[in-house]
């Protein structure tokens, strides 16, 4: 029995529950088709009892869920026994943190929209350090060490053979503001030229003269599952971070982030932008 599930047995089980709910069944009446007890169905959508592919094969076809591509996807992730890079800062990091890092290692694309910052995976070294200063909980020295290294291996995502897409909608306000004093932003701001340059990853920016648009002072990553149904987006708040796996709430940031595309520049205008930004420093 597992004390601390990851994210993605989390959802795993929050998946199977689902399924079961949709099919009008009780965890008791599917423990029956099962033939288990109803608190190993709660285990097992509880994320506290590992689940096998044949077992979410059963439970599938005893719900009656005709959508194939979403079993095949549980399936995997029934199967999947990784234990990922994230796992050495297990004692050492917020697990929500973990269970990031683990939900891009899985994706299949990545959609970030910021108004103040630099998105995180588009953030060098000495940018990143400096946000961690500036914690509002101040953060101990091998605490910052910490942050920034799994920050920046988290960012190999963007690098692998055949890299991960990801766009980024960033605010003006994000590229103007000098983290760090005027060197680091420049240095941050020729990272973000230099990335927008690399296969796959696409920056558009929102300027001070689009006035209000949808989103705006809210910071959203929408990071697409292997199918629609198991997209999750992921908010920092300031109280802490959240999770949303719902699919009203999927449709919502889906139409929110095709909006704010609208609004922003395209990728050539974006880099002009950034070069002139560069120029005021």
């Amino acid at each position: 029995m597992r004390s601390n599930p990851t994210g993605r047995q989390l959802r795993l089980g929050a998946e199977l529950r689902k399924l079961r709910e949709r099919a009008g069944l009780t965890s008791t009446e599917a423990g029956q088709l099962l033939g288990v007890k109803q608190n190993q169905v709660s285990n097992m959508e509880s994320g506290r009892m590992g689940v096998s592919p044949e077992r979410v094969r059963m439970l599938a076809c005893h719900y009656e869920c005709p959508d194939k591509a979403l079993v095949e996807a549980l399936t995997r992730m029934a199967s999947d026994r990784t234990r990922g890079w994230w796992e050495e800062y297990r004692e050492l990091l917020p697990s929500s943190l973990l269970d990031l890092a683990e939900l891009e290692h899985h994706a299949r694309a990545l959609r970030d929209s910021v108004t103040a910052r630099i998105p995180g995976l588009l953030q060098t070294h000495d940018h990143a350090r400096e946000i961690f200063r500036q914690a509002v909980i101040e953060l101990s020295p091998p605490d910052i060490e910490h942050r920034l290294s799994f920050r920046i291996k988290r960012q190999s995502v963007l690098y692998r053979d055949a890299p991960l897409p990801y766009e980024a909608v960033i605010h003006e306000a994000a590229l103007r503001m000098k983290v760090g004093g005027s060197a680091i932003a420049r240095r941050q701001l020729q990272h973000l030229l230099d990335m927008s340059e690399r296969d796959g990853v696409t920056l558009r920016a929102i300027t001070f003269d689009a006035g209000a648009y949808p989103g705006s002072g809210q910071s959203i990553y929408y990071v697409h599952g292997p199918v629609p149904p198991l997209d999750t987006v992921y908010l920092d708040q300031s109280h802490g971070l959240a999770f949303l796996d719902a699919e009203a709430q999927l449709h919502k940031y889906r139409t929110l982030f095709d909006r704010l595309e609208a609004v922003a520049l395209a990728p050539g205008k974006t880099r002009d932008l950034i070069h002139a930004v560069m120029k005021d420093l």
